[in-house]
């Protein structure tokens, strides 16, 4: 354990990695859980293994508060489908009670969207993210295997009526599958004032030949929006990761998420905690610390933030995904954001 005073110094500092990168940004996962088959994610679906205890409110209060003292200002709640769990309203008003935490969003495939967007929105949830890779209810339903289309589109419209800050719709892209559907999204961000964010799909756990199958490069993206009048907005400190794109007629915006882009990992702000409690210093990998042991009673934030400290001091440069390391990631879907 460190002594008092130097121990005093540590709390109130900022997380911060040894090449100078700030973490304000945390991503924790409630469940591993989810309802949708996605190709690119969970092609059989979810299948437990045995029983699983994912953090309990306790857990998850004692959690955001040490990770407040470190400077985190912004929770993406997610999954799996975190709107799988019956306490989820409890969870988004046990992050919104903690006074330093400013942002609160989620990310969601939006099928509970329409009954409970305002339940959330009152509860103190801001930003949402909602899955949708295409605006094709066939093509919908081939890459999620389920026949959602019309119930999440009306929970989009939903969160667009309850007030939400920002509305973010997630779009993973796929060669042969949802490749042809940029129109249709471009159509539809014209007179709509959300967020179109398209992914690049990574090379995971789902093995090279699903990836050499679908992988559509975000820079051939990048450059069909530039050629047709969208320009590249300056980056904010809230972006992460993500370029941006807008033009003057248009109320939306479109983001780009190109994890093989040169300097991706350069502006990394955000860190990862799973569903079990364990601290991913990455979100491209299933490599992670546990914290759970450290949940357990409010008497033990310093030593849990001395945990992290020490952690973040081994973060690595660069995800390495451009050398072929995969991990074993899925859920593409939640990265963005």
């Amino acid at each position: 354990m460190l002594s008092p005073p130097t121990l005093g110094k540590v709390i109130m500092s900022q997380l911060q990695d040894s090449f100078g990168r700030k973490f304000h940004y945390l991503r924790m996962s409630v469940t591993d859980v989810c309802n949708f088959k996605c190709s690119y994610c969970l092609p059989d679906g979810y299948h437990p293994d045995g029983k699983p205890k994912f953090l309990s409110l306790n857990e998850i209060a004692n959690l955001v508060s040490a990770f407040s003292q470190v400077g985190t200002q912004k929770i993406r709640i997610t999954g799996g489908e975190p709107t799988l769990r019956k306490d989820f309203t409890d969870i988004i008003r046990v992050v919104a009670d903690n006074p330093r935490i400013h942002t609160i969003a989620t990310t969601t495939n939006g099928y509970r969207l329409e009954k409970h967007a305002k339940e959330w929105f009152d509860a103190g949830l801001r930003r949402i993210n909602v899955s949708v890779d295409s605006l094709d209810p066939k093509m919908f339903y081939q890459i999620t295997g389920e026949n959602k289309f019309d119930e999440v589109m009306r929970g989009i419209d939903a969160a667009l009526s309850a007030g939400f800050e920002r509305v973010k719709i997630n779009a993973v892209l796929l060669k042969g599958l949802n490749d042809k559907d940029l129109p249709r999204f471009l159509h539809w961000i014209k007179n709509t004032p959300i967020d179109l964010r398209f992914i690049e799909l990574m090379e995971t756990g789902l093995g090279r030949e699903y990836f050499e199958a679908h992988h559509l490069a975000g820079a051939d993206i990048k450059a069909q929006l530039l050629a047709d009048g969208w320009q590249l907005d300056t980056p904010s400190a809230d972006d992460g990761p993500a370029q941006n794109f807008s033009r003057s007629d248009y109320q939306g915006r479109i983001g780009l998420i190109m994890p093989y882009a040169t300097n991706f990992c350069a502006s990394c702000n955000r860190l990862r905690v799973s569903a079990k409690g364990k601290l991913h210093l990455c979100l491209f990998t299933e490599s992670g610390v546990d914290l759970r042991d450290l949940l357990q009673h409010s008497s033990q934030q310093a030593e849990l933030i001395e945990r992290l400290h020490g952690q973040l001091a081994q973060k690595k440069a660069t995800h390495y995904l451009h050398q072929g390391i995969t991990g074993v990631t899925q859920h593409l879907a939640s990265i963005g954001g």
